[in-house]
């Protein structure tokens, strides 16, 4: 076995190119600066890096964007979260699948929302270059909008595809975003899922464990602090009532948009808040209402989506 290529259980979307594992040898040469965050796992050799460094986490999302996507530049602010590609990739893929099933083109001149794009504007820019989707990228944090927008415009052709848009009213989902002459196949979003700050900082807590921080690996880098390894901003981790408040909000305003979207989705951390989220929109007369899951590793996600639609639109 290749020591400087990290496996990835293979349950990532079959058509997910990540799902075999990081090779670690292709991305330094693609991008160098990333050799200086390598470690050795202390079990079996394998190259790897330290997950909770966010540094290193940062360096290997952009060897994996510049290798396979294309991007010559990309960049965030400190703090901002810094999502891991092969999983974002697979919200894309089986939102394909889910077009696919409603007999639409999923390459034919498909328009995306996507609604808390973040700083990193990570689901435009692969749904973008692997999917030759066009998007609109909102958020309510203008630090975000302004990174995200220089994301965009710093590569060739993306700006053609991608436009940021900023969410002046912290109270509204779709309105202000979603202009009257607009027609969109899908919406897509990654919501805050926690409840309020302490819940947020319950959660830094339980990924430092299970990240194993302060196990016995070979990084020098084991000094835990107050961050998430990822990072976040509080829009990006926690909002009032939490992710099910959220979605609730998004179904409520999904009706007044029912013309100009086909399917509205949404990611959904907790199994457990699906039965909530089915009832709300039982009560606003979705007409298709599907849960996806996603297999990632240990990690089993899942998206919902609805629609209001009678028939496919194409």
């Amino acid at each position: 076995m290749n020591a400087t290529k990290t496996i990835i259980k293979n349950t990532l979307h079959k058509k997910n190119i990540h799902r075999h594992g990081y090779d670690f040898d292709a991305l330094t040469h693609t991008y160098p600066p990333l050799s200086h965050y390598i470690i050795r796992n202390s079990f079996n050799q394998q190259a790897t890096i330290n997950f909770s460094d966010s540094s290193a986490v940062k360096a290997l999302n952009f060897a994996l964007l510049k290798k396979y996507y294309h991007i010559e530049h990309w960049n965030f602010p400190t703090g901002y979260l810094c999502p891991p590609i092969p999983g974002r990739m697979d919200y894309i893929h089986y939102l394909a699948d889910l077009l696919k099933q409603s007999t639409v083109d999923s390459t034919n001149n498909i328009s995306v929302l996507d609604i808390g794009t973040g700083a990193s504007c990570i689901y435009p820019i692969l749904g973008a270059r692997s999917q030759g989707w066009r998007f609109i990228a909102s958020d309510i944090d203008p630090v975000s909008i302004k990174a995200a927008n220089a994301n965009v415009t710093s590569n060739k052709d993306l700006a053609k595809q991608i436009t940021c848009r900023l969410q002046h009213n912290s109270n509204h989902i779709f309105e202000g975003i979603i202009q009257p002459n607009e027609y969109y196949h899908l919406t897509m979003c990654n919501p805050p899922f926690h409840k309020s700050l302490a819940d947020a900082t319950k959660g830094t807590l339980r990924k430092w464990q299970n990240l194993g921080k302060g196990s016995n690996t070979n990084s020098s880098s084991n000094k835990q602090d107050n961050t998430l390894n990822f990072g976040g901003q509080k829009a990006e981790l926690w909002c009032q009532g939490g992710e099910v408040s959220f979605i609730r909000q998004m179904i409520k305003e999904s009706k007044q948009y029912r013309e100009q979207v086909l399917w509205f989705t949404c990611l959904v951390s907790k199994k457990d808040h699906l039965s909530a989220i089915k009832l709300s929109l039982k009560k606003a007369n979705a007409t298709k209402i599907n849960v996806v899951k996603m297999a990632q590793g240990q990690k089993i996600s899942r998206f919902i989506a609805w629609s209001f639609a009678q028939t496919p639109s194409s």
